[in-house]
């Protein structure tokens, strides 16, 4: 029995969206989805389900960072059988020539987490994409015009870092962007033979010290979201 979704069987689709805030999960559900119904409201992390173009999906917010991610992402496949799990969020860009409200969609995911150090007694695992739904969200995003960047991104333990520069050792090494959840995501998807895919927003660049403000990422998002629910 799931601890954290108080949701009955057959009341969460089997794509899932994954914003990490729960406001995020109800402006998606109420903005893209015919006649959304919350499902849970356990802790304030909200769900819903509703249709998107005559196809069931359902929007879950997962909270912030790995830990609390693995708690929603390992009830939603366990629990409740959900197939194809799409994180839709925000990201610091590494890169000068990746801009704020750029599309990012993470090929792989690098992290300054223990989790996975601990999971394999120190040896390297390396989260990555599900081929499937990488593809079908590239080629969503071709057929409309959707500039994105595809590569690795940074899965960071720490929102603020001691060291600022930090990231320049990583952006050497060709890492797009930074955020809290990805290699997280696709580690326990590739556990249960689940599909998992991040696409992500620049919200600030870590480069150049921008940053959007609150209207402009709910403006900038729809892209990533239309992305997300292309791959349906």
């Amino acid at each position: 029995m799931s601890v954290h979704i108080a949701a009955k069987p057959g009341e969460i689709a089997e794509t899932v969206l994954l914003p990490g805030d729960p406001m995020r999960a109800k402006w998606i559900a109420k903005t893209f989805l015919e006649n959304p119904i919350c499902y849970n409201k356990i802790r304030g992390m909200l769900g819903y389900t509703g249709k998107y173009k005559g196809k069931q999906v359902s929007v879950q917010g997962t909270g912030m960072g790995i830990p609390s991610a693995l708690i929603y992402s390992h009830e939603l496949i366990t629990e409740y059988g959900v197939k194809n799990l799409i994180r839709v969020g925000s990201a610091g860009s590494y890169q000068k020539d990746i801009r704020l409200k750029d599309i990012v969609i993470a090929m792989a995911a690098s992290s300054t987490s223990n989790i996975n150090s601990l999971r394999f007694m120190n040896a390297d695992y390396a989260p990555t994409a599900n081929f499937d739904l990488f593809f079908k969200a590239v080629q969503f995003a071709k057929d409309n015009g959707i500039v994105i960047k595809a590569g690795n991104v940074l899965s960071s333990d720490e929102f603020y870092e001691d060291t600022p520069d930090s990231y320049k050792k990583w952006a050497k090494f060709g890492v797009l962007c930074v955020e809290m959840e990805t290699a997280g995501l696709y580690t326990i998807a590739a556990k249960y033979k689940a599909k998992a895919l991040a696409i992500l927003t620049i919200s600030d660049s870590l480069v150049t010290g921008e940053r959007t403000s609150p209207d402009q990422r709910e403006s900038t998002f729809r892209n990533m979201i239309e992305i997300a629910l292309g791959t349906l």
